[in-house]
């Protein structure tokens, strides 16, 4: 099995927290861990932006990893949202055995 950490950013607090319950309920991610405080600086259609956001943290298997990026590609005010995913390399197995147990593939 191969876990997987994904990221996302948001522009509220509200929105991350109704994504995450969306992905956790429908058991696509087995947890969303929510960072606010996030000071994104990007560039955006030819001008350089400087906005507060909100961070999603995921903890998923590789399997769901499609159906995760189609829900909040569905569920996301932007245009263009951030959705990324990294492999987790290591991790304590009891935990990982959580992720696995908390997901539907």
């Amino acid at each position: 099995m191969t876990y997987l950490v994904g990221f996302s950013t948001i522009d509220s607090e509200k929105k991350a927290a109704e994504i995450a319950k969306t992905l956790v309920k429908e058991k696509l991610v087995a947890c969303v861990n929510i960072i606010p405080g996030l000071r994104s600086i990007y560039q955006w259609d030819g001008k350089i932006c400087d906005e507060n956001e909100v961070l999603m943290v995921m903890k998923t298997v590789e399997s769901n990893q499609e159906k995760v990026m189609s829900r909040i590609k569905k569920l996301h005010p932007y245009d263009v949202p951030e959705i990324v995913f990294l492999p987790i390399t290591a991790g304590l197995p009891d935990y990982l055995s959580w992720i696995d147990s908390s997901t539907e593939k």
